[in-house]
């Protein structure tokens, strides 16, 4: 048995990375429907878009927010039917983006097999995204969903924003730490916060606010974890290849945090980096040194750690429960991926 360590509250961390197994144990058999009922949202008689269809599902990942949709939607109580329904929505909303993000970043893999764009076309890749959300916000106002159609709205617009932005920060020297969280914030941490919010109302609505906090603390440890896994993580373990931010020229908190104690020289190296249109592997791997020496890795896992603690604290006071228990399990999920 892990050891655990007492927080505020009823509940506990527990040290270490918990399997993701474990911790969707209490839902299993939902998340198990979750493909089938995918697959019924988004069949269609267009033979191409049956074809892309089948292609994602088969890239299907690891269902992570439809994993706290359903522990939200358990905290106090059975949950409604249409939870499963409220899963596949904001998974399909995940979907989106992710072809969405692979069009614009034009990458040609996508957990280790080709992408949208790469096998069909990138406008392909756009439509395909326009219909994977259209079908999921579709599916939940056809169920009377009105609540959870606004919060997964505002979500999706929320990321939309945050793409834009992300697209005009090239410049690092301009790029600031409040400019990464609230990048992050919209990328990321909204549809966190949507889905534990959204299995609140599918649950019980009295802890929609605390889930919804839980959510987003949650969301924004996630990213900071996985920018530092772009730093020092391995292709097996990414999925993408170290440095893969930087080969984008993608700002993140590592980055932001090195610049504060960067020399003039090591400031005018990463400006020149930034200049590059197909960097070298070493000057790649220049730029992951000077984040090293200066203290940009250390001060984002103090910063995922903050937000994990917040996370851990937005679950303070909840009933007990097996779910509340695998949303302690999920910080630690998010954040170890770092180690």
């Amino acid at each position: 048995m892990q050891p655990t360590i007492n927080v505020s509250g009823n509940q506990t961390v527990r040290e270490g990375r918990p399997k993701l197994s474990s911790i969707q144990a209490p839902v299993k058999e939902e998340l198990n429907r979750v493909g089938e009922e995918l697959r019924r949202i988004v069949i269609s008689d267009f033979t191409m878009i049956e074809e892309i269809n089948e292609h994602l599902l088969f890239l299907q990942g690891k269902l992570f927010r439809p994993t706290l949709l359903l522990l939200s939607s358990r905290v106090g109580g059975a949950p409604a039917e249409d939870a499963l329904t409220l899963a596949a929505a904001v998974e399909l909303v995940h979907l989106a983006t992710l072809v969405h993000d692979d069009a614009v970043d034009h990458s040609v893999l996508r957990r280790g097999l080709p992408t949208v764009n790469a096998l069909w076309t990138h406008q392909v890749a756009v439509i395909m995204g326009d219909y994977l959300y259209s079908r999921g916000v579709s599916e939940l106002a056809q169920r009377g969903h009105i609540e959870s159609l606004a919060v997964l709205a505002q979500a999706a617009n929320e990321m939309s924003v945050g793409e834009m932005r992300q697209l005009t920060s090239y410049d690092a020297l301009d790029f600031t730490e409040a400019d990464y969280y609230r990048l992050i914030a919209a990328k990321t941490a909204s549809l966190m916060a949507a889905a534990c919010e959204m299995g609140a109302l599918a649950g019980t609505q009295a802890y929609r606010e605390q889930l919804a906090e839980y959510g987003h603390n949650l969301g924004m440890a996630f990213q900071i974890a996985d920018d530092l896994l772009d730093y020092t993580g391995t292709e097996a373990v990414t999925g993408k290849p170290t440095g893969h931010d930087l080969r984008e020229r993608k700002v993140t908190l590592p980055l932001v945090g090195a610049l504060a104690h960067a020399t003039e020289a090591e400031e005018q190296e990463i400006r020149t980096f930034f200049t590059r249109v197909d960097p070298t592997d070493l000057e790649i791997e220049r730029i992951v040194d000077i984040v090293g020496d200066r203290g940009g890795l250390e001060y984002a896992r103090q910063r995922a750690d903050h937000y994990a603690d917040r996370a851990h604290s937005a679950l303070a006071g909840l009933p007990e429960s097996e779910a509340v228990d695998a949303l302690c399990d999920c910080v630690s999920y998010a954040v170890e991926r770092r180690r």
